[in-house]
């Protein structure tokens, strides 16, 4: 008699509660492998935790405290640069592994799909970037972080279309604002393989944008809302922070967000 295969929801939880993060790494990339082979089923029997797990020595700090990041050129400023972009990186392995385990169950399986390979690039983001790390002899965790990406994932973990209007589309879409200028500023101090980590990361991150983009406007046209309308008044009720330019407008409307969403909210 064959064992009963595991379920997707197990796979996405045991990935979220891996706080290792080699293999957190490794988690979500098979977790996103196992589905695409079918090798999971498609059941969410299983509660999505509140908080992921992370490394148990990463240093927390509220926003507001977090030490001001200097210029580029110190060795120090380097390591202060690629530690903030791992960390980012980290968090959004967990939103994108928590998107899908948590709303999947109401979704289209091609929502599932998708966040599913969103958090594999993630996965393969922070390895580029920790691997990055190693060579300024320095480590994911040598510097604290802040809780910022997470606490938006909680105040929003009620509703999908919240979910997606705040992390894909305001969080991720300033990624697609502020990567050039950082890439500009490292391929300038000559380091090429961190122009071209960044690259690639800006080229993923517009598909990223654009997959919550398209699942946000499917929640829309489900439940007969304008999507503009719904998500300004979605962003002005669960982003506390403030849109501001400047605007990477061709990137956006690349990843699915024209200009006349997010200009009104500026």
């Amino acid at each position: 008699m064959t064992s009963p295969r595991r379920t997707v929801a197990q796979a996405i939880r045991e990935a979220l509660l891996t706080g290792e993060p080699t293999a957190k790494v490794f988690a979500a990339r098979q977790v996103a492998r196992d589905w695409r082979l079918g090798r999971l089923a498609c059941e969410f029997d299983v509660a999505m935790p509140d908080r992921p797990a992370w490394p148990a020595s990463l240093e927390l700090l509220p926003p507001s405290q977090m030490p001001k990041r200097g210029k580029m050129g110190s060795q120090r400023n380097r390591i202060a640069l690629w530690h903030a972009l791992a960390h980012i990186e980290f968090a959004a392995i967990d939103l994108a592994l928590d998107m899908a385990g948590r709303f999947g169950a109401a979704m289209e399986r091609a929502f599932v799909d998708d966040f599913l390979s969103v958090a594999a690039d993630e996965a393969m983001h922070f390895a580029l970037i920790a691997r990055k790390l190693e060579a300024l002899d320095s480590r994911y965790g040598a510097l604290p972080v802040h809780d910022g990406l997470w606490s938006a994932a909680q105040d929003t973990a009620h509703d999908v279309a919240a979910r997606l209007a705040i992390v894909p589309m305001v969080l991720e879409a300033r990624g697609l604002d502020v990567t050039p200028a950082t890439l500009e500023r490292v391929r300038a101090q000559g380091d090429e393989n961190g122009a071209r980590i960044l690259q690639r990361i800006l080229d993923d991150e517009i598909r990223h944008v654009a997959v919550g983009s398209k699942h946000f406007h499917a929640v829309c046209a489900e439940r007969d809302e304008k999507p503009r309308e719904s998500w300004q008044k979605l962003v002005e009720m669960h982003f506390s922070g403030v849109l501001k330019g400047p605007f990477n407008d061709s990137a956006r409307l690349a990843g699915g967000l024209p200009r006349d969403f997010y200009a009104a909210l500026a």
